[in-house]
């Protein structure tokens, strides 16, 4: 297909391994067969992504779907049209830490302290008596990749939420883990796509384009025949050893732990979303509704055609 007649799209993604189906996606030409001319832009934070999003640097968004009621809150119209996995991600902390009492009087890093993992970081600490900003500090310091740096670098920071491969980096380096997110708090919408609802009304083709060409490359990344590819595409990208580029690409194709199958949407991960955000930031009317900002025709569209 010729370039003129591909869908040009900007998608922003954080450069961790969460990533891999988008990065296959483009090295395989599995977007390209889907009629777009991707790009990616790869994040610092979610600050950045956010701002890139409203300002319509990037069209659409492929993570923590908390930060997409992130925006809804500060007024931004904001539709979320796919899932995509429950977070796989682990409470990782110091060697000197035992056990989350441990942590009163210490500071985690964190990406944004008002956004996804870092209020599951506070849902949990509350459930074991600790007070954000009484017992604890949040420190932000960016993408999973900074707070692995953040913490082997600055012993004044206990431990932080970390995914794939940077946790298992960290306990490499000699952390340790207070256990899988999954376990702590139960399921979890985290990842997902969304974007400006304006944007994405007037671009329906090329979101369902995006849609198809990302089931696809998950489909790609979870054939056996593809495995030696996606671990060195891994190994590649993120400078990974072997062996961790390994473990990193089975946890990913974990059917409990990884990638959702067709990144469905999980309503009732999505349900301890709100709750959580109204736990720790309190219940805020702008995002009461689901049904207004949560939008999967597009996808039951494709999904429809692929079953």
């Amino acid at each position: 297909m010729a370039d003129a007649e591909l869908n040009r799209l900007t998608v922003s993604t954080f450069p961790n391994a969460k990533a891999l189906p988008l990065w296959a996606g483009v090295e395989q030409n599995i977007f390209t067969e889907a009629g777009l001319n991707l790009a990616l832009h790869e994040t610092g934070s979610s600050r950045e992504q956010r701002k890139c999003l409203a300002e319509g640097e990037v069209h659409i968004v492929q993570a923590a779907v908390d930060n997409a009621l992130a925006m809804i809150k500060q007024g931004q119209d904001v539709i979320i049209f796919m899932g995509g996995e429950g977070g796989m991600n682990d409470f990782v902390v110091a060697p000197s830490i035992k056990s989350f009492a441990d942590l009163k009087g210490c500071t985690l890093a964190v990406d944004s302290p008002n956004t996804a993992y870092a209020l599951l970081a506070r849902k949990v600490l509350a459930e074991h008596g600790l007070q954000f900003e009484r017992d604890y500090q949040l420190r932000p310091v960016g993408n999973g990749a900074k707070r692995l740096r953040a913490l082997k670098a600055d012993s004044a920071l206990a431990g932080a939420i970390l995914n794939p491969p940077f946790s298992a980096e960290a306990q490499l380096a000699g952390m340790h883990s207070l256990g899988a997110l999954d376990d702590l708090v139960g399921p979890y919408q985290a990842g997902g796509a969304f974007a400006m609802r304006a944007w994405a009304d007037a671009n329906s083709q090329t979101v369902e384009r995006y849609i198809a060409g990302y089931l696809s490359a998950l489909d790609w990344l979870r054939a056996r025949v593809n495995e030696d590819a996606a671990v060195d595409l891994l190994r590649r990208r993120l400078d990974l050893t072997a062996p961790v580029a390994l473990a990193t690409y089975r946890q990913l194709c974990d059917p409990d732990r990884g990638f959702t199958a067709q990144a469905k949407f999980s309503n009732a991960g999505f349900a301890q979303v709100l709750s959580v955000r109204a736990e720790t930031e309190g219940a805020d009317p702008a995002i009461a509704d689901p049904a207004y900002y949560v939008n999967l025709t597009i996808y039951d569209r494709v999904t429809s055609k692929q079953n």
